[in-house]
């Protein structure tokens, strides 16, 4: 999630050795990730956090800009409730205005939506209201000109899930056959926390089965929920099968965001708790195979950790990172 309820201890700025003690240098055990790109080359990571809009729009395109992120993920109003300012024709030109100045192609945005929303749900009422207010996020999208929405897509609340993909299935039809294309839904893998949906591929996998919308729907991975799914990352073995399971159940073509964060949390807890980069229980080799893998190459890959009282954190993490990127292109197997 963008907001981190979890974060606690010091916070005082100390970037992470880029390797544990002990820990082997396994990213030239990776076959895969050996392979270049078209024509041999790797795209360079597109790395960012999410920003505020507090003060406005356009502000988190600043904010993103002057933290130094490639990428930038925004709410499109109070993630905490369910009513919104209609976006006024002002918010939509600052924040077109500012998306040029500061450089961003919108690639490279997306939005998250409510917390609220619930497309699982069994609540004919609650469902309703969570069509109604997932439809208006999308139309938000459309406004500001971003062509992506993350969205976790619900849970089952006790009506299992079966039932619980099938219900998202119909509400993301119902809410994308209302609209015209131009904005990608992206259902985000989740931990599995309680009775929460699409925390394993195969769960959204059941959703695009039963979706003929199924072709305006890609997926945000997200580490730390993958990691306490049960997909072992951190391992250069567990890496690439969770790779490679993606590619055979849902297309690496329908990858089109990640959301990197480290867990507070261990392997397989079902627990959404992030933490910063090299500072939890994933560490940092799963993020070097992440972001050194061509296969996942040209995606935004955006931070949700906490920021810290003076913001620093973001630009500590994204340093993090950076530094864990390969110098040069790797060679053609």
């Amino acid at each position: 999630m963008p907001v981190d309820t979890g974060a606690d201890g010091d916070l005082t700025p100390q970037p992470p050795s880029l390797r544990r003690k002990g820990e082997p240098d396994e990213l030239q055990n990776l076959p895969s990730l050996r392979r270049g790109g078209v024509g041999g080359e790797v795209k360079a990571p597109l790395l960012g956090a999410h920003m505020s809009i507090a003060g406005g729009y356009y502000k988190a395109l600043q904010r993103g800009r002057a933290a130094g992120c490639d990428a930038v993920q925004l709410f499109s109003k109070n993630a905490s409730q369910w009513k919104a300012k209609p976006l006024s024709a002002e918010d939509i030109a600052l924040f077109e205005q500012t998306r040029i100045a500061t450089g961003y192609d919108p690639s490279v945005l997306m939005v998250h939506d409510s917390y609220l929303i619930n497309l699982a749900t069994p609540d004919d009422t609650l469902w309703d209201k969570s069509l109604a207010a997932f439809g208006e996020e999308l139309d938000r999208c459309a406004l500001l000109g971003i062509p992506h929405l993350v969205t976790h897509a619900g849970a089952h609340v006790g009506s299992g899930e079966e039932a619980g993909l099938a219900r998202i299935a119909a509400g993301l039809d119902r809410v994308l056959d209302a609209r015209p294309p131009g904005v990608w839904v992206l259902l985000e893998t989740t931990a599995g926390q309680g009775t929460g949906l699409c925390y394993r591929f195969e769960q959204i996998a059941r959703v695009l089965d039963q979706s003929r919308c199924a072709d305006r729907v890609g997926i945000c991975l997200d580490t730390c929920h993958v990691y306490a799914a049960g997909y072992d990352l951190a391992a250069a073995a567990g890496y690439d099968a969770m790779i490679q399971d993606f590619d055979r159940l849902l297309g690496l073509d329908r990858l089109r965001a990640f959301h990197l964060n480290d867990s507070k949390k261990g392997l397989g807890s079902r627990v959404d708790r992030h933490d910063h980069i090299g500072q939890g229980a994933l560490g940092l080799a799963a993020f070097r195979y992440l972001l050194n893998d061509p296969r996942v190459a040209g995606r935004p890959m955006v931070l949700e950790t906490e920021k810290g009282d003076d913001e620093t954190w973001d630009a500590i993490n994204l340093a993090t990172l950076r530094s864990l990127i390969a110098d040069g292109t790797p060679e053609p197997v």
